[in-house]
């Protein structure tokens, strides 16, 4: 080879290690901008609820129907979407699953009552399972293990930033538009990013250090200890979060008396908060990776401070004051971000890249497990007693997730591309 030559190929190495380092980000924003719809979609029924309970005369209780319907669909698919996410491969796992959450969501706009709603939603669930197996997979396979906490709490941050978007978007359309332009509006949105990451998406570069392993079987993830506690912790933490985002909105009503518009400029601010601990939960685990603890260690403790903030939401529907109660449920939901952006990295700690929207899937289940449930008492509470008792048991459920996250087994970073080596 000619020095000429060989000049050209060391440039065209040095310029391409730049130019993947940059796709990382390109792929982190188009998972966080299918975050933000994923969740414009699923706030849009509880931002309009005031409206429709009204309109079609549903209970809080059959409300919680149509959310567990929705939980339902999303329990059933983690458990089908990670694996079919690990085997499709990113570019065309993540574009079936939002063109089929996003054709659900132009459908709701036909309903014409509980019944056609809770179908909606169920088929709204189906679809919107695959989000989170599929972007904990692209941080999972873009970036390293020191970045991946920040990278999860960016890649999550789309939740806060959908949710604190819905309540003024969303009650603007519904009072310019209608309540149905709201839900096609919204729908489109999912296929306009559909065509952009078809566009954009590239493969993630190849780890010459971590050997290509075939993907493990979903019953040997079953049956790691690492997997089902972890599945577990889910069952508690997550419910807190389907609280706020899908009864927030009525709670303001029931509560206080506030009125769709008022709703519209008020309902943001928790998801706002949200918004802030994604970052400061990556934030954290940065400041702790610097003391020379492990990756591992450090995603622990930030779990811990940050379940701590969540049980602010203990006394929010005790005390008088709407100010102060909404900034309780803030402090609650900027703990429940901070402690997410690390648990989001976990997996990929213990387990390998192809494995990662597997395990996710499976812990999803979990979250939906939990979702239906608490949904079902949440309605149950609101209608026989109020929602002061809700809050005390979202106040709650954190520490119990925060336990099973610190006593999740540990794994050496030696041993983090090896399938199935949790021990205790």
């Amino acid at each position: 080879m000619s020095t000429a030559g060989a000049v050209k190929q060391a440039g065209g190495v040095a310029m391409e290690k730049p130019v993947r380092m940059n796709l990382r980000w390109v792929m982190l924003a188009m998972a966080f901008l299918a975050t933000v719809i994923n969740y414009l979609d699923r706030q849009t029924l509880s931002v309009m609820a005031p409206v429709l309970l009204d309109r079609f005369h549903i209970s809080a209780g059959k409300y919680s129907q149509i959310i567990t319907a929705f939980m339902l669909a999303y329990t059933i698919m983690n458990g089908i979407s990670g694996p079919l996410l690990d085997r499709l491969g990113s570019r065309i796992g993540y574009s079936l699953t939002i063109a089929f959450w996003s054709a659900a969501e132009v459908l709701t706009a036909a309903a014409t009552g509980a019944m056609s709603l809770g179908a909606y939603r169920f088929l709204l669930g189906v679809g919107e399972a695959g989000n989170y197996p599929a972007g904990v997979k692209v941080i999972g396979e873009w970036f390293p293990p020191q970045e991946r906490s920040l990278a999860s709490g960016i890649f999550n941050s789309g939740a806060a930033i959908g949710a604190m978007l819905a309540p003024p978007l969303l009650a603007w359309a519904a009072i310019t538009f209608g309540w149905r332009a709201s839900f096609v509006i919204v729908g489109l949105l999912g296929f306009v990013w559909m065509i952009a990451w078809l566009i954009l998406y590239r493969e993630p570069p190849v780890n010459p250090a971590e050997p290509q392993l075939p993907a493990p079987s979903v019953m040997s993830l079953v049956r790691d200890r690492f997997v089902w506690q972890f599945t577990l912790s889910k069952v508690f933490a997550d419910p807190v979060w389907y609280f706020y985002t899908f009864w927030f909105p009525q709670y303001l009503k029931v509560g206080h008396g506030f009125s769709l518009a008022q709703i519209g400029r008020i309902g943001w601010i928790p998801f706002a908060t949200a918004f802030l601990g994604n970052l400061a939960g990556g934030f954290l685990t940065m400041l702790i990776l610097r003391t020379g603890v492990s990756a591992q260690t450090a995603r622990r403790i930030s779990v811990l401070v940050f379940s701590g903030c969540m049980v602010a939401a203990f006394p929010a529907a005790i005390v008088s004051s709407v100010a102060l109660s909404i900034a309780l449920i803030s402090t609650a939901t900027f703990g429940y971000s901070g402690a997410l952006a690390n648990v989001l990295a976990l997996p990929r700690d213990a387990f390998p890249k192809n494995a990662v929207a597997s395990i996710w899937g499976l812990a999803s289940m979990g979250s939906g497990f939990g979702g239906m449930v608490f949904s079902l008492v949440t309605g149950w509470l609101v209608d026989h007693y109020s929602f002061r008792p809700v809050f005390m048991l979202f106040g709650t459920l954190p520490i119990i997730a925060a336990i099973l996250v610190w006593t999740l087994p540990r794994t050496s970073r030696a041993d983090a591309s090896k399938p199935l080596v949790s021990n205790v």
